[in-house]
Order: C-alpha cells, then structure tokens, then sequence
C-alpha cells in the first residue's frame, strides 16, 4: 500500500478542529469497514518457495493489524493448491499460472471433475526476482540453448510449472522432445532432486529458498539469460507461455543484485487468489486488509514489496474480483480501461462455463482419456463460435 504522503498529514494540521475530527473520523470508518473472521485459510506453495514464504508474512500483517489468524496450507501442485478452495475450506490460494491454466480447463483441468474455473484476483506481485529455469553449473552449460540431453525436473500434477519450463525451453529452441523429463511429486521434491543430483535443471523464482540451497551446494546454480532482444527467442517462449513477459531480475540466488542484473522473464507471482463465489465483501476485506497491512510485512521477505496497490498488474490473464476492483478504486488505480478489460475477462469466463455446462448435458465419453480429448475439442469449438481466442489447442 502507498504510504500516505507527508503533505497530506500537515494539511490535516491545519484543518480546523471541527473539520479534522470529522476527517479523522472517516478515516476511522474506513479502517473499521475491513470485516475479516476469525480465521482465514490460504494455501500456496511447498514450505520453502517464495509464495509460501510472502503468504506467511501476509498473514502476520494481516493478525497485528486486524487480529484475523492466516493458516497457510503447503500443496506439492496446482490441483493440491485449488481443491481446498473449491471445496470451500480455504478462501484463497497464492498461485502461480497454474491460475490460468485451472480458468481455461486444460492441462490438469481438463478433467471431468474439474473443468473451467471462475477464479478472479485479489492482489498479486512482481517485484525484483524474475522467473527462470535454473542450471546446475556442474553440467557445464550456460545458455538454454546448451539443455539438450539434460534431465529437466517436471513436477505431477503441476501444469504451471511443467509448462513455465517448456517456455523458458523454447527460448533456446529446445521442445520436451530434447530433454530427459525426470518427473517429481511437488516443487519441494524437484528441487530436492536437484540437491541431490538427479536433475540437471529446475523451474523456479530466483527469490525461492530452494535455489539458495542449491547454489551454496558444491554443484552451484546459475539463471541462463534471454536478452529481450532476441525477438525469435521470446517469439518461441511466449507462444508456449503466453503469460510471460520481460522482466530485468534484480535480486535472488546466483549474484542476482542491482548491480548485477540479468534480462530474463517474469509474470505476477505469487498471485492471490479466490473463487468469485466467495462474495464482494469477502473479497473486499481480504484484499483491503492485505493493503491496510502492506507497511507491515512488505520487507519481510523478497518479493513482498510487489503486492502494492500502485504496483498490481490489473489487465492480465484473469479477471479481477469485482471486490476487490472496489479496493483498487478506491485507491485511484481503476481506470476506465481496466474495468473494459475486466469485463472482457469475466465474459470470457462466462463463455467457458456455458461450454462446460453444455458439454456436461451431451452425455460425455467416461473413459478419462476419452473424455479429456472431447472436452478439449468441445471447447475449442465453443471458444471459436464465440469470438473468442482459443489459446490452447
């Protein structure tokens, strides 16, 4: 959250005594319209990653300034870190693009428990890390472009990461067809994996926990560079992952610093949040209460600065919960453009469960593969017919 300037305060100290209680006391009102419960339950990444580690620091913000205790749920994957939600057991998760994935229904959400899912945004972060696939340096190789042969850590069940690792593959012009896929039960266990040796190459932030272990290892670890100008590189990593864009990383493992940046990519992560189902005003006092906290846990840990309020990326891949938009309005960073584009993704949503709803009334096929196959055809199909961008075939 901003911090209010300190022109502001000497305005007010020049108000009028009437005049200052009466500002003083909206003010107040303000701070007091945040209804959280007791308790509250997010879930994120495996101990240790950059998102569980701001969820946790968002929680304690979130108990000093309004007394509302944060559990924050580890998953080893995206399916992990969503059925809690879904389930109503949790109301919001720290995500990565597995986000996107779990709203279009592919990958792992082309199941037939699953399916299209109308999640929406509260807040989300970027921040002076980017994201990357990190290198082992024992192996040698520097450039993605030096990968092939390697054994590339894939991780059950987690469609964000297994594809953020194919985008930053295909920078170098390398496809899963070129690589050695040593698949893993979560984020935890695939960097473990790298510890220890039985993976050469591993997708992460370069804030994540994990990666310091590794680097201070005597295997080392080192970000491979994607210069922005390489139009063709960024042309191959974008197609395969669409959500990615340039990003200058600053801080993080591998002598990552200021003074020792490195071009490579980013997207907002981690990425609070919720079903639509959980009401305006839950969604409202979650993400007022994140932002009246932010002073609180923004230097707590890296990465957390990113989830300002001036600094949210508010026309992205999903669309932004209409609770929180009142936040964002509210702090004069909605713009007519913004609540457009919105719209456009909360239609967008809307098209994805009329094909999902249609789907489930032509009698489906009950084999899993078969029916995996159908749902993906069906909602090309429908996406099509709508006017819509298809994104996954």
């Amino acid at each position: 959250m901003q911090r209010r300037p300190r022109r502001a305060e000497l305005v007010l100290s020049a108000l009028p005594a009437a005049l200052l209680a009466t500002t003083l006391a909206a003010g107040s009102a303000m701070a007091q319209d945040v209804k959280l419960p007791p308790a509250l339950t997010f879930t994120a990444y495996d101990t240790g990653s950059s998102g569980f580690s701001i969820a946790v620091a968002v929680g304690k913000g979130l108990k000093d300034k309004h007394g509302t205790d944060l559990r924050v749920l580890p998953a080893g994957n995206d399916v992990a870190r969503l059925a809690p939600l879904k389930a109503g057991r949790a109301q919001a998760s720290a995500m990565g693009i597995g986000l996107f994935y779990a709203q279009e229904g592919v990958f792992e959400f082309a199941a037939r428990e699953w399916g299209p899912q109308p999640l929406t945004l509260l807040l989300s972060t970027i921040d002076c890390n980017g994201a990357n696939i990190a290198i082992a340096k024992d192996t040698g190789a520097i450039d993605v472009k030096d990968l092939k042969g390697k054994r590339v850590g894939f991780v059950v069940g987690s469609p964000a990461l297994n594809q953020n690792t194919l985008a930053f593959l295909a920078f170098g012009g390398l496809t899963r067809d070129d690589i050695k896929i040593v698949e893993f039960a979560s984020f935890g266990a695939k960097w473990k994996g790298m510890l220890n040796n039985e993976i050469d190459v591993a997708q992460a932030s370069t804030i994540s926990g994990q990666t310091k272990e590794v680097e201070n290892s005597p295997r080392g670890l080192l970000w491979p560079a994607m210069p922005h100008a390489d139009k063709e590189g960024w042309a191959r990593m974008t197609k395969v992952g669409p959500h990615l864009i340039p990003h200058v990383a600053t801080c993080g493992s591998a002598g990552l610093s200021p003074q020792t940046p490195k071009e490579m990519a980013t997207y907002p992560y981690p990425a609070f949040i919720a079903y639509r189902t959980i009401g305006d005003d839950l969604a409202y006092s979650i993400t007022k209460g994140m932002d009246d906290s932010y002073d609180l846990y923004k230097d707590a840990v890296p990465g957390a600065s990113g989830l300002a309020l001036k600094r949210q990326t508010r026309q992205w891949v999903i669309p932004i919960h209409p609770g929180a938009v009142k936040v964002y309005r509210a702090g004069g960073v909605w713009s007519d453009a913004d609540e457009a584009y919105n719209n456009k993704l909360l239609a967008r949503q809307s098209a994805l469960a009329a094909a999902r709803d249609a789907f489930a009334k032509a009698n489906p096929p009950t084999d899993d593969a078969e029916y995996r196959k159908a749902w993906l055809a069906h909602r090309k199909a429908s996406l099509e017919k709508a006017g819509l961008d298809t994104i996954f075939d």
